[in-house]
């Protein structure tokens, strides 16, 4: 079988795909000033890419999303490849103290009485450093497993981030990343969701979560603006890897 035969095989069982466009996805949330934008000036590939923006408001005490959603990416015993490219802006100050969070899976729990929307993983940066973790127990009882200081993120330049997750609850579990096309995490015999068998969603986009957490903002820079493009998910390498769709 040829390479582009084999190409094609993979894609096939590629679940969501979105070149970086607003339209194809359940759902945006943006909130505040936040905006979500499709552009043509800033892509990695092809025509388009996502541009998401927030500004930092002292007067206001919410949160600062602005992210694009696909519903129904994974639940518990489910095994995927989830992937995008995102670009921070050139001039991008990395404050060490405080969080950005750029994805993550998330479900709503509103339900239980004991959380709302709860994120699962989630992938974030803490000053150049990428960070990544799962979340683990029941939802009444969440325990979280953090993996810092994943590797180094540069301004101004598309990245690629892939993730392999098994969502078990048994101890059986694996999480994996890659980064430009290293593997920079793997985790096995894990914990990787909460003991909940409702659908997570996943979203891409930036979340100054360290704004509203901290309940400041840190450093100077209170505009902040990160690209994506190629996002999608599926159940081979390929079919998440943006360099190979």
């Amino acid at each position: 079988m040829g390479v582009l035969a084999l190409s094609l095989c993979a894609q096939a069982t590629q679940t969501f795909s979105n070149t970086g466009t607003t339209s194809g996805w359940d759902s945006t949330n943006k909130e505040h000033d936040g905006t979500v934008q499709q552009v043509t000036n800033v892509v990695y590939k092809g025509t388009t890419a996502l541009k998401m923006t927030q500004i930092y408001d002292s007067s206001y005490t919410g949160r600062y999303h602005s992210e694009v959603v696909k519903n129904n990416v994974y639940k518990r015993g489910d095994t995927g490849f989830y992937g995008f490219t995102f670009r921070l802006q050139d001039d991008w100050q990395f404050s060490p103290a405080q969080s950005y969070n750029i994805a993550q899976f998330i479900a709503d729990f509103s339900d239980t009485g004991c959380d709302d929307y709860m994120p699962s993983s989630m992938v974030w940066l803490v000053g150049n450093q990428l960070y990544s973790r799962v979340k683990q127990g029941t939802i009444c009882a969440q325990k979280i497993q953090t993996f810092p200081n994943i590797v180094t993120v540069s301004p101004g330049a598309w990245h690629r981030v892939e993730i392999q997750a098994s969502w078990k609850t048994d101890g059986t579990g694996f999480y994996k990343i890659w980064f430009d096309g290293t593997k920079v995490l793997e985790e096995y015999n894990i914990n990787t969701t909460i003991e909940d068998d409702r659908e997570f969603q996943f979203r891409v986009g930036l979340y100054a979560n360290g704004w509203h957490d901290d309940d400041q903002m840190k450093g100077t820079q209170g505009t902040r603006q990160v690209w994506y493009d190629q996002i999608a998910t599926g159940t081979t390498f390929a079919d998440a890897d943006p360099s190979q769709w």
